[in-house]
């Protein structure tokens, strides 16, 4: 089945008890065990619940893997997947990863005795040079948040192939829709199910999903030994939402692309990063390993001081520190997603004090255009330091 009929017939298409259209919500913590000696499939909610299990069971047909997970935040997932590692063992991560995940690895991962390097992850002789003998894993974000660099999955995952190394991607910004990174070699993806995949704002929910059975059953361990799964209501919010991700993605790429080629014109802006752009440097990269280059894209206005007159103007997004909704979301990362990232850090990977992450919603492209063009107005005048930056990225 192509994706369209896939999201909307697969497993949690329809309760196969009653027929009902959707998924029952079990709201059950424990289940009656009839005979001793035959043991059902669920007996504890933490170890299983039908519900939980539709949305697991969707998400991992969807990825093309083995074995499907939800758990209670995107950060659960993140930090339970690492959870695979041991004191001693060393992780290759690409550098501009999620704030939150940013924090995780080097405030908490590293208090267990698991290093991490980072790395630029788009150039290969990097990753190549940061592995060690104590080497097992490579967690990848792409594209990235918020400045959307494009990993080469395929020859990233080749190397992890050639040092028998685990291979973690994020794929919260593009989904199974745009792109299935298990397919490309990786063995366990991760999503943010609060964004693309919920969709509504309305849900705190993370996935995950192996390549293998064998590496599964690990995941599954440490599932039930944290217990930080997603409880029955909000699994079937994300199952819910789940069955609009084309639908809605196909809206808010077209928004998204049609606002980044807008931008990349207006003289207010000093830089825009967005895959679909044809100069961007990942652009190629993109094309091959990906259907689509999803809804988001970051712009640059200069200043931090730029960028507030900005959000005190636009009237029909919302500002906040998510992503991936109906409502079009624009979030400062400097102060919200990256927060926790060093100042320095953030210099470093391009995070300035002029950086919005815009997320395209739903609405009428035009209406969104017209608010952007208002507030920008509004802005500052635009100083001899971010034309030059303009010019400078124009040149290049």
């Amino acid at each position: 089945m192509n994706f369209a009929t896939k999201v909307l017939h697969g497993t949690s298409c329809f309760d196969s008890v009653t027929g009902a259209s959707s998924v029952p919500i079990y709201q059950a913590s424990t289940f009656h065990q009839a005979d001793l000696d035959r043991p059902t499939t669920f007996d504890y909610a933490r170890s299983g619940n039908p519900t939980r299990q539709a949305l697991e069971d969707a998400i991992a047909g969807l990825e093309g893997g083995e074995r499907g997970f939800a758990f209670a935040s995107g950060m659960a997932a993140i930090s339970s997947v690492f959870m695979l590692f041991s004191a001693g063992d060393h992780v290759v991560v690409a550098e501009d990863v999620y704030g939150g995940t940013f924090r995780f690895l080097t405030r908490v991962l590293s208090r267990m005795g698991i290093t991490v390097t980072f790395v630029d992850a788009t150039k290969l002789e990097e990753v190549r040079a940061a592995i060690q003998p104590s080497t097992r894993g490579i967690y990848l974000e792409t594209p990235s948040n918020p400045t959307l660099k494009v990993t080469d999955l395929a020859a990233v995952c080749q190397i992890g192939k050639e040092h028998d190394l685990l291979v973690i991607v994020d794929n919260t910004f593009l989904t199974p829709y745009y792109q299935r990174p298990l397919e490309l070699g990786a063995d366990i993806v991760i999503h943010s199910a609060t964004k693309f995949i919920g969709g509504h704002s309305d849900v705190v929910a993370g996935l995950a999903v192996t390549k293998d059975a064998a590496l599964g059953e690990q995941l599954y361990f440490i599932q039930n030994g944290m217990g930080a799964i997603l409880g029955v209501q909000d699994c079937w919010l994300v199952m819910r939402g789940l069955k609009t991700l084309k639908a809605r993605l196909d809206v808010s790429t077209r928004t998204a692309e049609k606002i980044a080629n807008w931008l990349n014109d207006h003289p207010a802006v000093s830089r825009v990063y967005y895959t679909g752009l044809p100069d961007h440097p990942g652009h190629g990269i993109q094309v091959a390993q990906a259907s689509g280059h999803g809804a988001v894209l970051s712009f640059d206005v200069g200043s931090r001081e730029r960028a507030k007159a900005l959000f005190d103007r636009v009237r029909l997004p919302i500002v906040a520190v998510s992503l991936g909704a109906v409502e079009t979301i624009l979030s400062y990362p400097a102060a919200m997603s990256h927060a926790s990232m060093p100042a320095a850090e953030r210099e470093i990977r391009g995070i300035t004090d002029g950086l919005i992450r815009l997320s395209a919603g739903l609405e009428d492209v035009d209406d969104l255009i017209q608010d952007l063009q208002q507030a920008l107005e509004a802005l500052p005048p635009v100083t001899v330091e971010v034309q030059n930056k303009k010019e400078a990225f124009s040149r290049a």
